[in-house]
């Protein structure tokens, strides 16, 4: 299925960072890293990566804003759209050779996400979706899974570290869940884990204390998937709360009942 002018400005983008990304990924013992804060490492290909797809994306699109992770928001001559990157979901993993990190593109319209795409170079799984033109992985439509029991089901999140302050929350959102389902991984890629709910891998995610780049492609990517997306506190906002829980339909009643506890 071939998508929108934007979309595809999108994927070329993200497949360029990815193949520079991946270059530096079989060298990463010669990696420039600095510290960001405790457990956050930044690299020199993270931040590459960031002026590379800064660059082709406001070529392609002049008018449009720009929000990156690395560097300074810039305003758009369209005060209306603007790109939302994370061009290195997953820089821990990256940095320690572990293949699970990805290239994550979102257009924002009027304050809504509009098309996202993910890109895991590794494994060269392109996630991609457009409001109403449902989820699509490489060519192939997804959908979400359809199990309905919190005892067969897997669920993804992260977990915090170096002390942060939301980690005895989840512990207990761990202590609750873990005897309901069928296990919970932290592979350590928000927006991976989104698409792999939206691919059916997953049943259900949740996380805390995240930013917009880390979650605006997937989150589009999951609800075109048929994905429930809510924010973690109901009746909260989750690009200004920084938490999010999703899951298929049929268990998300359950699914947020044991999570909201909290």
């Amino acid at each position: 299925m071939a998508g929108s002018a934007n979309l595809n400005v999108m994927m070329k983008t993200a497949r360029k960072a990815g193949r520079a990304l991946l270059k530096d990924f079989t060298e990463v013992e010669n990696l420039q890293v600095s510290t960001k804060g405790p457990g956050d490492f930044v690299s020199r290909a993270d931040k590459q990566a960031e002026a590379t797809i800064k660059e082709d994306l406001l070529y392609a699109r002049p008018t449009y804003g720009f929000l990156g992770e690395e560097g300074k928001e810039v305003e758009g001559d369209d005060p209306t759209r603007r790109w939302i990157v994370d061009p290195l979901d997953g820089t821990t993993n990256f940095l320690h050779g572990l293949p699970h990190w990805a290239v994550s593109i979102a257009l924002e319209h009027k304050g809504q996400v509009v098309a996202g795409v993910v890109y895991d170079p590794v494994k060269d799984e392109m996630f991609w979706a457009e409001k109403g033109g449902g989820a699509w992985l490489n060519e192939s439509r997804m959908r979400v899974s359809s199990r309905h029991r919190l005892i067969e089901s897997i669920f993804a999140t992260g977990i915090p570290f170096a002390g942060r302050a939301d980690l005895p929350v989840t512990l207990q959102d761990l202590a609750r869940l873990m005897p309901a389902c069928a296990g919970v991984r932290r592979f350590g890629a928000a927006s991976l884990d989104l698409a792999y709910v939206a691919a059916g891998r997953y049943e259900g995610f949740w996380e805390r204390n995240l930013k917009t780049w880390d979650m605006a492609a997937g989150l589009i990517i999951a609800r075109e998937a048929g994905a429930i997306v809510e924010p973690l506190t109901a009746g909260g906002d989750i690009f200004d709360d920084g938490e999010v829980i999703c899951s298929n339909e049929p268990i998300f009643d359950a699914f947020a009942k044991v999570i909201r506890k909290a």
